[in-house]
């Protein structure tokens, strides 16, 4: 599997769990290293895995939270690093979110998650291909 590949799966793995409430995988998803962080709408800056966790922990005990679809995502690749900025569509508001990955034992998995509201992405150019170089 190539890393572009593996990486768009991670991020849709870390969707998979946020939507299905699954509290253990959103925790197995994160990187290990104590310094991962995350930005939620509306909250502050957390930093370190405990925190972090525990705020994913106290999101998704909640099981009346919003539906919400993902488009747009697009991965660029540094090495063992990659980001991923795709749109968080739920009905009534469009988030756009960064999503920072980490290669841990030659698996990707996320050290940092910012959303922050943005106008709806224009239909068509969130399934543009782009060229790779």
């Amino acid at each position: 599997m190539s890393d572009q590949t593996a990486v768009l799966f991670a991020n849709d793995a870390f969707y998979v769990a946020f939507m299905n409430h699954d509290i253990k995988a959103m925790g197995d998803l994160w990187a290990k290293v104590p310094t991962i962080s995350c930005i939620h709408p509306g909250w502050n800056y957390l930093l370190g895995r405990d925190v972090v966790i525990e705020s994913w922990n106290n999101i998704l005990i909640n099981y009346d939270g919003p539906s919400f679809t993902i488009e747009g995502a697009k991965a660029n690749i540094f090495q063992d690093m990659a980001v991923v900025i795709c749109y968080e569509v739920f009905k009534i508001a469009t988030l756009v979110a960064t999503n920072v990955f980490v290669r841990e034992e030659d698996v990707w998995r996320i050290m940092h998650h910012q959303a922050s509201a943005t106008p709806p992405p224009v239909l068509g150019e969130i399934n543009q291909k782009e060229t790779m170089q």
